[in-house]
C-alpha cells in the first residue's frame, strides 16, 4: 500500500474511532452519511445532482419515520443511493422488521427497499468499531485501485458483512467486490448495485455522468460467506494476502 494510501486509511480510521465513540451511545437510527455533499463529490459521482438530493431527503424523512415506531430493541440503519434504500441493523421481532420497512417504502421518492435488518441483539461497540474499520480500509483501497472507478460505490458494513450500493458496470461490481473481500475482518460481500453497460457509461461523460433516473434497480445476488482460510471447501486460492479466501459467485 502506498504512503499515500496509508495516510487515507489513518484519516479514515480516526474519523471511523469517532464515529464509533458517538455509536456507542443508547442511539436507535442511524443515517447513512449523506447528509452534505460537496461540489467536488456532485461532480463526480453518476447519481445525477437531483438523485443525490433526493438521497439526502430520504434518509432525514425515513429516519423521522423510524423513529415514530421506535422501541427499545431497534437499531436501524437507513441508507439510501439512488433512491434506492438499504436498511441494516436489528430489532426485536419480524413485526418490527415490516413495520420498519413499511414506513420507509412510504418516503417520498423511494423506488426500491432492500431490507437486511436482523432480529436479535444490536451491534456491540466492538463490533461497531471493527465495521467502521473496516469501511474506511475498503475504500482506502478502492480509491488505491487503479481499474475501479471509487466513486462509483457506497460502502456499508454491518458486523463483517460489506454492502456495496452503487451504479457500475459488471467488471467494476465484480472488482470492487473482490477488493472488498479481501479485506480482513469481511465475512460476505452482498452488491446491491444498479449494472449498467460500458456503453452506457461512455455515453454519459466516460464513467462521471449520472444514470438515468428512471433506469429500474438489478441487484447481483449476495456473495457466500467466505470460508475459513486453507478450507478444503474453499475451492479458491488465498487472495490478497488479507487472511481471506474468495469464493465464487452464486
Amino acid at each position: 500500500m502506498t504512503l499515500t494510501s496509508i495516510h487515507r486509511l489513518v484519516l479514515a480510521a480516526a474519523a471511523g474511532a469517532g464515529l464509533a465513540v458517538s455509536l456507542s451511545a443508547c442511539v436507535p437510527l442511524v443515517v447513512g452519511g449523506a447528509a452534505v455533499v460537496g461540489a467536488g463529490m456532485v461532480a463526480t459521482d453518476r447519481r445525477s445532482s437531483g438523485a443525490q438530493l433526493d438521497d439526502q431527503g430520504i434518509e432525514l424523512r425515513a429516519a423521522a419515520r423510524v423513529r415514530e415506531i421506535a422501541n427499545d430493541q431497534m437499531y436501524v440503519s437507513v441508507t439510501s443511493f439512488n433512491r434506492q434504500v438499504l436498511l441494516t441493523g436489528a430489532v426485536g421481532s419480524e413485526a418490527d422488521k415490516r413495520r420498519v420497512e413499511d414506513v420507509v417504502r412510504r418516503v417520498d421518492n423511494v423506488r426500491s427497499v432492500v431490507n437486511e435488518l436482523t432480529i436479535g441483539a444490536p451491534s456491540t461497540f466492538q463490533q461497531r468499531s471493527n465495521d467502521t474499520l473496516i469501511v474506511g480500509k475498503i475504500k482506502a483501497s478502492l480509491l488505491d485501485a487503479k481499474d475501479v472507478f471509487a466513486n462509483s460505490f457506497k460502502v456499508v458494513v454491518e458486523r463483517g458483512t460489506v454492502y456495496l450500493m452503487g451504479i457500475a458496470t459488471r467488471r467494476e461490481t465484480d472488482r470492487a467486490t473482490d477488493i472488498a473481500r479481501g479485506v480482513s475482518g469481511v465475512e460476505k460481500v452482498v452488491r446491491v448495485v444498479e449494472v449498467v453497460s460500458e456503453a452506457e457509461l461512455a455515453g454519459q461523460g466516460g464513467g462521471t455522468g449520472a444514470a438515468p433516473a428512471s433506469r429500474s434497480n438489478v441487484p447481483l445476488p449476495p456473495m457466500e460467506p467466505l470460508p475459513p482460510v486453507n478450507s478444503p471447501s474453499s475451492g479458491a486460492a488465498p487472495s490478497g494476502g488479507a487472511g481471506v479466501v474468495a469464493t465464487p459467485v452464486r
